[in-house]
């Protein structure tokens, strides 16, 4: 039996049981990403990697995350270039990560919280009145090539143009047919379903997952580095 192993950091808890490993982000009410939500973000995938744990990414009660901190964004060109450029690495370790990634999602996600779900493997959504999707161009702000590209090979064609040409936020059940989800579930059985479906994906060959998984996705890999040098060029225009 594996003893269970509880790491608390300033945003990110991370809870190591039976072989998976979940993760759980808290930064203020929105979950806003910030530069020290992403360091801790990436310590805990290093920490899962290195216990060869399914991980289980989740937020908080409402909410995965609202997207990027604004304060940052606005703080200055460079500090909102810097901050996406981490977002975006960010995202192609998780559609990268060795071992199998799901994503609970216990409410709201927008922005870069729906671009979390977007690199994940499998992805739970849960009933009620929740936002999800990808409303950039809704607060000013040009989609990055990074963002466009994941959200191209993700979401269904039709759901693509919706969400990342017009802004259109998605209800739970909407954004299971679009592509952002694979399963809603009840709120009370969120995190049940995600150690059901976990215990599922420990029995699965990891090494053969892995490199399926980088075979399956080379072509989208490839098109996030080209995206994230595009991004630094052109920054958010």
């Amino acid at each position: 039996m594996q003893t269970p192993l509880l790491i608390m950091s300033k945003l990110v808890t991370y809870d190591l049981a039976d072989g998976v490993a979940t993760l759980a982000l808290d930064n203020g009410k929105v979950n806003a990403m910030s530069p020290d939500l992403i360091v801790d973000f990436n310590q805990a995938l290093d920490q899962a990697e290195h216990d060869r744990a399914v991980v289980i990414v989740t937020g908080k009660p409402g909410i995965l995350s609202g997207g990027f901190d604004l304060k940052v964004m606005m703080s200055s060109p460079q500090n909102a270039i810097d901050l996406v450029t981490a977002g975006s690495k960010l995202t192609r370790r998780m559609l990268a990560h060795p071992f199998p990634l799901i994503v609970a999602c216990p409410g709201h996600a927008v922005a870069k919280g729906a671009f979390l779900l977007l690199a994940a493997d499998y992805r739970i959504g849960v009933e009620g009145p929740f936002n999800i999707g990808l409303n950039e161009v809704q607060i000013g702000m040009t989609m990055h090539h990074v963002g466009i590209e994941l959200a191209r090979d993700r979401l269904s064609p039709a759901a693509f143009q919706r969400s990342v040409i017009s802004a259109e936020m998605f209800n739970p059940q909407g954004a299971l047919v679009a592509g952002f989800f694979d399963q809603v579930v009840a709120v009370d059985q969120l995190l049940v379903t995600a150690q059901e479906v976990a215990q599922r994906l420990k029995k699965i060959n990891m090494t053969a997952h892995k490199n399926t998984k980088l075979k399956a996705r080379q072509a989208l890999l490839d098109r996030l580095d080209s995206g994230l040098e595009r991004d630094k060029i052109s920054g958010l225009h």
